[in-house]
């Protein structure tokens, strides 16, 4: 049934790459990308050397040729400068799609994947796209068989889960991407409960976490604004949480624990790693 839901889904993002890309295209030879999620995945099929601009937040691999290029408030005339065969994006914002098109530049637009099919999906998209479809094919497969290792080895724990996305308790529920990754799992969401609006980033109160007693916690606020296992311990009342108690307090990466490429994997991995820890 899952492989037949990822077949739809990868089915699907086929019909809306060719949706934007004409007929006998040739193989792009200068890429700009404005998505850090799509970055990562073309320099991780083999494309990075067609890659002549990302934008300011693609911070990853460093050798990805980062520019001032914004893909928040992207400008047509300034995408344009960098003479792409190819732009890469992950939003429309200022009208972005339809300014390239009138330049006759070809575009890709991938917006944020909703689980994992459709993260496999978008690289292998990128893989037709790009001329580099058996590498994306082969990421995805390794992609699979690494989260499906990782998931296998952890022992089965209702344990309540809590992600924080900043030091002022946003999280993520169970809807959203990276809620499925704790579904992989078993895990309880605790945000799941306080979503009463349905944005599937509701923001919680230290009162609600600390009378939840997450088992695990997952810091996705380490780089932005320095939380560690250490700041969460001392935080008023959470030195008792078991997540806190059993050393269940995991750091990611704000980049990786915000992407929905190839990167994935470090996320269940680490994951993985704090839940087989020992109480």
């Amino acid at each position: 049934m899952y492989r037949s839901l990822s077949l739809l889904v990868a089915f699907a993002a086929l019909v809306a790459l060719l949706a934007v890309q004409p007929a006998g295209a040739a193989v792009p030879h200068r890429i700009v990308s404005l998505s850090p999620t799509a970055t990562e995945s073309l320099f991780a099929i083999g494309a990075g050397k067609q890659v002549v601009a990302v934008d300011d937040q693609s911070d990853y691999p460093k050798r990805a040729p980062k520019t001032t290029l914004s893909g928040f408030t992207p400008n047509v005339e300034a995408i344009a400068g960098y003479r792409p065969d190819l732009v890469v994006l992950s939003g429309d914002a200022n009208g972005v799609v339809a300014g390239l098109k009138k330049l006759g530049i070809r575009v890709v637009l991938q917006q944020a994947a909703k689980n994992l099919g459709g993260t496999y999906a978008q690289i292998r998209q990128l893989g037709v796209v790009t001329g580099h479809p058996k590498q994306a094919k082969a990421v995805v497969i390794r992609m699979q068989k690494a989260i499906a290792k990782a998931v296998k080895g952890v022992p089965k724990r209702r344990l309540a889960v809590y992600h924080e996305l900043d030091p002022t308790y946003f999280s993520a529920t169970s809807s959203t991407f990276i809620g499925r990754i704790y579904k992989l799992f078993g895990l309880r969401n605790i945000a799941d409960a306080a979503d009463s609006t349905a944005s599937g980033f509701p923001q919680l109160s230290a009162e609600y976490i600390v009378s939840s007693n997450p088992g695990l916690i997952v810091l996705a606020d380490t780089r932005c604004c320095s939380q560690s296992a250490a700041t969460v311990g001392s935080r008023p009342g959470w030195g008792g949480l078991a997540a806190v108690r059993n050393h269940r307090v995991v750091g990611i990466d704000d980049s990786v624990a915000s992407r929905w490429g190839p990167r994935v994997v470090d996320f269940v991995r680490a994951v993985a790693k704090a839940l087989r820890r020992k109480a």
